[in-house]
């Protein structure tokens, strides 16, 4: 082995422990309480990236949770590569479903079980011991380096969009590498190149004043909650097809070649169903299930409520009825031009006898599509074929990683999903874990990486 991958090796045991260190620290970014905590993790992550060698290391205000910058840029004529990942996490409930307390980590049968250990602290922290190892083992990285890592990504990113385009001097890169992602499994890798974009809305449905009786006024005036179905009705064919006029103008259609792409990855539907708990798929016809999961937009409702909700009978009709509705997008769908869209269908198709107002979330994601052949895919291949020996599925992604749009807008640069959880690593739910084997493989990978970019020219060839 090289001197860097000795030095990894032979700190392995004091990596776990900063690991579990790091987890610890209970970075909840949407709840209140833990404002501090989260502030907390991006001083530890600071720390850690100064202890390591990377120089100007520091916590940055956003006007929101802070993020941290830090950079090594002793590489003349070599490309500069930024390093992105987050230190907050998902909540913890339902916490009676978790096997310990969340934020006290524990390691068991090779796992190490908190919350954020896969999504995303075990991933972003591989990189920073990665280049630690270098710099220790040969004494200078093979590229430039910046690392930027967010306080905000498990509730959108709010603030990031504003303050990455401040700082775009300060950021500019050739290309970026996230640390927040996954592999196929454990023994097949994957390149994801693709996200779908995202908008959200609440749609407000109102009628009487107030809540009536429903002997009284039943019959004599519109029901809320009726209404409400009678509009969400209108969204769909029913073969699954979204009805709202012009909502597919702007997709993009599957080239052949992207189309094996996705066919040559396995694909067992009885499976499929099976883990879901499901009898029937169901969706847009014409497209295969990973088709339709990746690269077709979506409209779905998350939540719907309206009248009484409590146990045994109130005969009540309602005066207001509520619909949370979220789209999945794909190239070139835009999240403005689709809440538009979504308005002008709702007031178009509005029953009588209701008010509707529709209120969209700020928080929104543009999709998200890399060449197949970008350089900084191709390093990755490389590493991927050393690491596992074999070649990588060209995958997508049906979720939404806001900020890799936001970097290709305001930075020019394509990000590459360089990561290694995996799905049944309980993200966002109960006991939550972390593969050592993938958090040591995480570590060599990004050395591996770190040094294959060093033949990635400025022009951008490979």
């Amino acid at each position: 082995m090289t001197a860097w991958e000795n030095y990894l090796d032979a700190n392995q045991d004091r990596y776990l422990k900063e690991l579990l260190e790091f987890l610890s620290i209970p970075s909840v970014s949407s709840l209140k309480e833990h404002k501090e905590d989260v502030q907390r993790a991006a001083e530890w992550v600071a720390a850690r990236l100064q202890s390591a060698g990377i120089e100007n290391a520091r916590v940055l205000p956003t006007g929101g949770h802070p993020v941290v910058y830090g950079d090594w840029m002793h590489a003349p004529a070599r490309p500069t590569v930024l390093i992105y990942g987050h230190f907050d996490t998902q909540p913890v409930d339902p916490l009676e479903h978790w096997s310990r307390p969340p934020f006290e980590p524990a390691v068991k049968n090779d796992r190490v079980y908190a919350r954020g250990a896969s999504d995303d602290k075990g991933n972003m922290l591989a990189p920073i011991l990665a280049v630690e190892a270098l710099l220790s083992g040969e004494g200078r990285l093979p590229v430039n380096l910046k690392c930027f890592f967010e306080g905000q990504e498990e509730i959108g990113s709010p603030q990031l969009p504003d303050f990455i385009s401040a700082n775009r001097q300060l950021l500019a890169c050739d290309l970026i590498y996230s640390a927040d992602g996954g592999q196929w499994d454990e023994d097949q890798p994957a390149l994801m190149i693709g996200l779908r974009g995202l908008c959200n809305l609440q749609i407000d449905v109102r009628a009487a004043r107030s809540d009536t009786h429903s002997g009284t006024f039943g019959g004599t005036i519109m029901n809320p909650i009726h209404a409400l179905v009678r509009l969400i009705h209108t969204m769909h064919t029913p073969e699954g097809r979204i009805a709202v006029e012009g909502f597919y103008d702007a997709v993009r259609s599957l080239t052949e070649t992207e189309q094996a792409r996705i066919a040559a990855i396995p694909y067992d539907e009885a499976d499929y169903k099976s883990d879901l708990g499901v009898d029937e798929l169901f969706g847009e016809p014409g497209y295969s299930t990973y088709e339709r999961a990746w690269t077709r937009p979506t409209l779905e409702v998350n939540g719907i409520w309206g009248g009484f909700q409590g146990e045994g009978v109130k005969t009540v009709l309602p005066s207001t009825a509520h619909a949370k509705v979220s789209c999945r997008l794909v190239p070139d769908q835009k999240p403005g031009r689709i809440v538009e869209l979504l308005r002008t269908h709702i007031e178009k198709h509005t029953p009588p006898g209701v008010k509707v107002t529709m209120v969209p979330n700020p928080s929104v994601a543009d999709p998200f599509l890399i060449p197949y052949d970008h350089p900084g895919n191709l390093a990755a291949v490389n590493v991927h074929r050393k690491i596992f020996g074999k070649e990588p599925y060209y995958a997508r992604m049906g979720g939404s990683i806001p900020v890799c749009g936001i970097f290709l807008k305001e930075l020019g640069a394509y990000t590459v999903n360089f990561a290694f959880g995996l799905n049944d690593e309980n993200i966002h739910g109960p006991d939550e874990f972390f593969r050592l084997k993938s958090f040591s493989r995480a570590q060599l990978a990004y050395g591996m990486l770190l040094k294959q970019l060093e033949k990635v020219k400025l022009d951008g060839s490979y």
